[in-house]
């Protein structure tokens, strides 16, 4: 994977997986802006140029709209383009919901969700002009699939999937590609939740070929790559078939009833759009469009 030429921002990249990703992309040959709040930033910055490649730090946080577009800005008006942002800064406030408080709960949407939508809108644009872009958002299993004690983080990265699904829809004709990726790996946020023993093979730097994957010219759009210890899946929302319940309303007391039929997951679909679920749950219910009437 060539990426000379290329231009990538990554949030976060002081230190854990924004780092790994940010020497990762330099060694490929992206030059990098490296974005986080402390000195972190200058530091993988100045590791990048001393390799060989070219970087430069931008500190400041996702959730100030001002400076992220300025720091976007500076980026185009210096290096001409931006072609890829990798949404990696974040926090963790863990605590259950019968003890979090709605502070916590802003403050995680804020600067997952809220800092991501941010950091996209600033190069947005940009990509559109170009007619290319690489965007990554990330995710988390605990998103994906709820997590004790995460109610908050769970509800922010599930909250960028759908961003995710939607900006990848709205970006395909300008060759923007749109991917989550939900990464396992031991940095300052895992510290203290793993053992040591797991959290040695969690290292950040065998997540970060995902990364590559998801950024590359060849990179697909709207997938959900999750990464840990050097293993790679793919996680899908998906649709079963289902069943129709006739009647005026629907029985509830049927529904149930057939709840094993509801839930058979044989040929399950992905769908490609929202709406699709509309236009199966219609064509179950025997609707048939007006063009095709007759047909």
């Amino acid at each position: 994977m060539d990426l000379n030429g290329r231009v990538a921002i990554v949030t976060g990249a002081g230190g854990g997986l924004g780092r790994s990703y940010a020497l990762l992309l330099a060694q490929r040959g992206a030059r990098v802006v490296v974005n986080d709040l402390g000195d972190g930033a200058d530091k993988v910055a100045q590791e990048i140029v001393a390799a060989g490649g070219e970087a430069r730090a931008a500190k400041c946080s996702v959730t100030d709209a001002a400076a992220v577009q300025a720091m976007v800005d500076e980026t185009v008006k210096d290096w001409k383009r931006v072609d890829i942002l990798v949404n990696n800064a974040g926090i963790l406030r863990d605590k259950s919901f019968a003890k979090i408080t709605l502070d916590d709960f802003r403050l995680i949407l804020e600067i997952h969700l809220m800092g991501s939508v941010t950091c996209t809108k600033a190069v947005w644009e940009t990509m559109r002009e170009q007619k290319y872009g690489r965007i990554v958002m990330t995710t988390s299993s605990s998103g994906l699939y709820g997590n004790f004690g995460q109610s908050n983080y769970s509800a922010a990265k599930m909250g960028l999937v759908g961003l995710m699904q939607t900006l990848a829809i709205e970006g395909a004709k300008y060759g923007i590609h749109v991917n989550a990726i939900a990464p396992t790996a031991a940095t300052g946020m895992t510290s203290g939740i793993l053992p040591d023993e797991q959290l040695k093979l969690l290292q950040p730097d065998f997540v970060a070929p995902a990364i590559l994957a998801l950024v590359d010219e060849s990179a697909p759009t709207r997938a959900i790559l999750c990464a840990g210890a050097g293993s790679f899946e793919i996680a899908n929302i998906t649709l079963t078939n289902g069943i129709h319940v006739a009647g005026n309303p629907p029985s509830a007391d049927e529904l149930v009833a057939r709840w094993a039929e509801v839930v058979d997951r044989t040929d399950e679909i992905v769908p490609p759009y929202g709406f699709m679920q509309s236009e199966v749950e219609l064509k179950k219910a025997g609707y048939v469009a007006p063009d095709k009437k007759g047909a």
